[in-house]
């Protein structure tokens, strides 16, 4: 199978996945934020008996949280999650003074059945903000030191930056796409993205290049083994020679992944929910975007295509 060949089809492929993404990231909130990166408070509460959403929202509100969220995670068992709370106040000899938030937050909800707070996760405001600075500083970081690795591995072979380059871009693709997954989800689904979501991204990152590599380094053995054959042929073949062990590679992770999503708690979900997309993206950005990336820019096409693209370029002037 000529996969080179058809490389344009593989190009327009990822153009409509990661337009959308790009258009779904446009449409503000690009993302719905957790309380890890908002600040606020988050309650796993069990009712005794079974409880309808609607009044579980309505006696939320009903104590001043008109923008709470309420989800039913089955029957009796609710996540909640709410600004942030009173913290509870005592005197200086220790009496209470002032239950906080919390105190009154069950009291609403017992009034509706007998209820246990399951989980509580508390982040300040504060906090919040500097877990979105810490996340984008790792992933720009992260991308940096790949560039740079991936340029030192392949230094012996021709152009070995764009072995890099090509890496980022693959890297740039499956991070668009995981974004913009999880910006439609959390417009139509209310999926919420936090800590455990920067380090699915984080991961990610990781699976996509080391499968990238895996097609490079193929690559530069047979750029070695076969000198003077031509760099779509070479590709070609190094592509055929690892497409067999990434997709079994990926499937084997998938599996694992579709285990843990169906048997494993709510806390790890937006992690599981990373890898199923980013795992999908990755293997086929390491095959059909970065490898074949690199043969469009050795054979002059990326250069014409931009040319293209470009409104001052391309042409000639002419003069009179």
């Amino acid at each position: 199978m000529d996969i080179v060949r058809h490389r344009r089809w593989f190009f327009l492929l990822s153009a409509l996945l990661v337009l959308p993404s790009l258009g779904a990231l446009l449409v503000q909130p690009s993302l719905r934020p957790g309380i890890d990166f908002t600040g606020g408070t988050a309650l796993t509460i069990e009712f005794e008996t079974t409880i309808d959403a609607t009044e579980v929202r309505s006696r939320v509100e009903g104590i001043g949280h008109e923008d709470a969220i309420v989800q039913a995670l089955d029957d009796r068992s609710f996540f909640i999650r709410v600004g942030e709370l009173v913290p509870e106040q005592t005197d200086a000899d220790g009496n209470l003074i002032d239950a906080g938030g919390r105190a009154e937050l069950k009291a609403a909800l017992a009034s509706i059945a007998p209820v246990d707070i399951v989980a509580v996760d508390s982040v300040s405001a504060l906090v919040g903000s500097e877990n979105v600075t810490n996340a984008v500083i790792a992933v720009v970081v992260a991308s940096i030191a790949i560039l740079l690795y991936v340029t030192w591995a392949f230094r012996r072979v021709p152009s070995p930056l764009r072995y890099g380059t090509a890496a980022i871009v693959a890297l740039v693709h499956d991070v668009v796409v995981v974004l913009g997954t999880f910006s439609y989800l959390g417009k139509f689904a209310d999926v919420e993205v936090n800590a455990m979501f920067i380090t699915g991204v984080l991961t990610v990152i990781g699976y996509s290049v080391n499968d990238t590599i895996v097609v490079f380094d193929r690559l530069r053995e047979n750029v070695a083994r076969y000198q003077g054959g031509s760099l779509p042929d070479l590709a070609n073949i190094s592509i055929r020679e690892t497409i067999g062990r990434s997709l079994n590679t990926s499937l084997t992770l998938l599996i694992v992944v579709g285990a843990l999503l169906l048997f494993g708690g709510p806390t790890i979900q937006p992690l599981l929910l990373v890898l199923l997309v980013g795992v999908v993206v990755g293997t086929y950005s390491s095959i059909f975007v970065a490898t074949l990336m690199l043969v469009a820019w050795e054979t002059g096409e990326l250069g014409r295509g931009l040319s293209r693209m470009n409104p001052f370029g391309g042409r000639k002037s002419r003069t009179a």
